[in-house]
């Protein structure tokens, strides 16, 4: 038997280690492990898991469908699973496991640990590219290196997809008659390990849903996604980013789809379309460095220097940013949306992270951790390289110089206070013309319910830019 593990890959189409699995005719079985200790200590939010359980739910249902029932296992940690994954393998009589590659540090450990665990079983193990359009370590630099600046990265990648193309892998086709799936939510054992599974009605799972959203944005947004995608009250970008880090669509399936759309692959910001693929191709940048640098993985710095930074720790001041009160209208009303939708804005990230950074001085770890800790998007790679671009510590040229104006990004971004209005009570009643500095608007009113601002921006910039200077000297 084949034993396919399912991992940040839960869908049937385009999944490389099922497609591989399902070929011949020998029985396949799938399977997916819930580490409920481990997800904790790797800060996975809940609407996270919850997202990710529901869709294992419905994978189970079309893979039981198409004859192949997929086993659950709970292990509470990375360390226990190969003994576990081992015990099943004996007890299905599995002479092959399949599985897409992990790129984090922790997952490449386990599942060393699991290679060498089943090897001794004589069970051999298969690790394919699921996670990016092309594996880490495909795209070199002319002397045979990885990249580490972005614009050269994004140049060679495409110039290598073009080279190589790439292949859409179908779906299985039915195995055998119909299976019974029983819900996760009638397994006590799976209810007790993580509380209430219901998903967020919010975000609705299954493949349909990830192809239904990808291809309206293809239809409607794309082509003005370069004007439309910094503005958080427009419907203008893919929403595909918790699709994306569950792996319910693979990026291959999104690069796929924009070419069938445009009826070409844009090479250049000149381009329709261009905007968008260069955002996945960010995306695949950041998952290429988490290989080539695998102390990402570990709290540390790109660029190793500024770990002599003098961050700040102030638990106060990080709680007022974590919480939407820092008198920023912008940044806080980007966190209580965060807060409770378990979703961001991209512009919006960027907004918050350089406040928290430059403005408070606060660690960029602890902004990490706490978007891992909310996202239903959160996906290692991308958190950790939005965090150290943001914060000056990361693949960038001229870091330090960029310490964005929370007042001035709000006024550009969202000119008329939709979005802030939205989502910051105290300011549902204020004038446009006042949103993004209401102070003087309330002290008239009489109003002390919005806090002041926590810090004078102007002073701080100059602080954030000192901090990096000191450490040329």
């Amino acid at each position: 038997m084949k034993l396919v593990w399912l991992r940040n890959d839960l869908r049937l189409a385009d999944n490389p280690a099922l497609r591989h699995a399902c070929a011949g005719d020998e029985p396949v079985a799938a399977l997916f492990i819930l580490s409920p200790t481990q997800w904790q200590q790797h800060k996975l939010a809940p609407v996270r898991q919850r997202f990710m359980l529901a869709q294992v739910d419905e994978l189970g249902r079309e893979l039981a469908a198409l004859g192949i029932p997929l086993h659950l296992l709970r292990v509470e940690t990375f360390a226990e699973v190969s003994a576990a994954l081992a015990d099943l393998c004996r007890e299905l009589g599995v002479t092959q496991l399949y599985a897409n590659q992990a790129i984090e540090i922790d997952e490449l450990r386990r599942d060393h640990t699991v290679s060498a665990a089943l090897a001794e079983l004589e069970v051999s193990s298969h690790w394919l590219n699921g996670c990016c359009v092309l594996p880490p370590g495909r795209v070199l630099t002319g002397s045979g290196e990885m990249f580490k600046v972005f614009t050269p990265f994004s140049r060679a990648w495409l110039k290598a997809l073009d080279e190589e193309g790439f292949v859409i892998h179908r779906a299985p086709t039915p195995r055998g008659e119909p299976l019974p799936w029983q819900p996760l939510a009638e397994r006590a054992w799976v209810d007790e390990a993580l509380g209430e599974l219901t998903a967020d009605p919010r975000w609705p799972v299954g493949e349909a849903e990830a192809l239904r959203r990808l291809n309206i944005f293809l239809e409607q947004a794309v082509l003005d996604y370069g004007e439309t995608r910094d503005f958080p009250a427009i419907a203008g970008t893919s929403v595909l980013s918790p699709y994306l880090a569950a792996g319910i669509v693979s990026p291959r399936q999104c690069v796929a789809a924009l070419q069938q759309r445009l009826g070409y692959r844009p090479q250049s910001k000149a381009q329709p379309g261009f905007v968008w693929l260069n955002e996945l191709i960010w995306r695949e940048f950041y998952r290429h460095l988490l290989v080539l640098i695998p102390t990402l993985s570990m709290n540390r710095p790109f660029k190793p220097e500024t770990a002599a930074l003098p961050w700040s720790w102030d638990p106060d001041a990080f709680a007022a940013w974590c919480e939407g009160r820092t008198g920023y209208p912008i940044v806080d009303a980007a966190m209580r949306c965060l807060n409770a939708t378990g979703w961001m804005h991209n512009r919006l990230r960027m907004i918050v992270a350089s406040f928290l950074t430059k403005d408070l001085h606060i660690h960029w770890r602890l902004g990490e951790d706490y978007f891992m800790s909310r996202l239903i998007d959160g996906d290692l790679a991308a958190n950790n390289g939005g965090w150290q671009w943001a914060a000056g510590t990361g693949a960038d040229a001229a870091p330090y110089f960029r310490v964005f104006n929370p007042t001035t990004q709000g006024q550009r971004f969202d000119p008329q206070g939709e979005f802030i209005r939205t989502w910051v009570n105290e300011l549902a009643d204020i004038p446009a013309a006042y949103v993004h500095q209401p102070h003087d608007w309330l002290r008239l009113k009489g109003r002390q319910d919005y806090p002041a601002p926590m810090v004078d921006h102007a002073v701080a910039r100059v602080r954030a830019i000192e901090m990096f200077r000191s450490l040329e000297k």
